[in-house]
């Protein structure tokens, strides 16, 4: 399946495009083991003409079958090249950028090609809970993988403290793994999906 480049996209989301779009299928929390519990999501990349996508993610518990259950939790976020922000760059808050888009060459975004012939992403998502993540790793072509270099936790929050997750685009469809780790114990399997893309 061929990527489409919206002709509208911020230059330096083009490493990132291959995410745009609606998402929907199933995963399994845990190990995938058969007694490891369904679950369907539904995940939206989107784009407002700024240097990151809006990503969206809902899911809800299902039976063997895929009828949905009850709703399991949704998180959100922004992903990001990560670079230096510039004094050209939006925010914080609502500070307006000086320029849209900062980058604004295919030579101007290839300078932020790393070593390992990928690109640097930097990943934020919030939780229901008071838990946000903050996630650094690495796209390469159509793979991502990541990991957390930080989790906040509100005062109340569940124990929750490291997190990796991984992406990859295969025959067109999204399939992902996150492994979370809680106190006392190192990265363990949590949950993976295989999605399809509606649009």
């Amino acid at each position: 399946m061929p990527i489409e480049i919206p002709s509208d996209l911020t230059p330096e989301l083009v490493p990132l495009s291959w995410l745009i779009g609606e998402w929907e299928g199933r995963g399994r929390l845990g190990t995938g083991e058969e007694d490891s519990d369904h679950f369907i999501q539904h995940v939206s990349f989107t784009h407002h003409g700024l240097p990151y996508l809006e990503y969206r993610a809902e899911s809800w518990l299902s039976d063997e079958d895929g009828t949905k259950l009850r709703p399991l939790t949704v998180e959100t976020g922004f992903w990001a090249l990560e670079r230096k922000m510039l004094d050209a760059d939006g925010g914080p808050g609502l500070i307006p950028a000086e320029i849209v888009p900062v980058l604004k060459t295919a030579d101007d975004v290839e300078a932020h090609r790393n070593a390992d012939g990928g690109f640097d992403i930097t990943v934020t998502i919030a939780h229901p809970g008071g838990i946000s993540e903050l996630y650094y790793g690495q796209i390469k072509g159509p793979q991502i993988q990541m990991s957390t270099d930080m989790v906040m936790r509100g005062g109340h929050s569940k124990e929750y403290t490291a997190a990796t997750r991984i992406f990859g685009l295969v025959d067109g469809n999204l399939l992902w793994r996150w492994d979370v780790s809680t106190p006392g114990k190192s990265l363990e399997a949590h949950a993976s999906a295989f999605l399809n893309k509606l649009s």
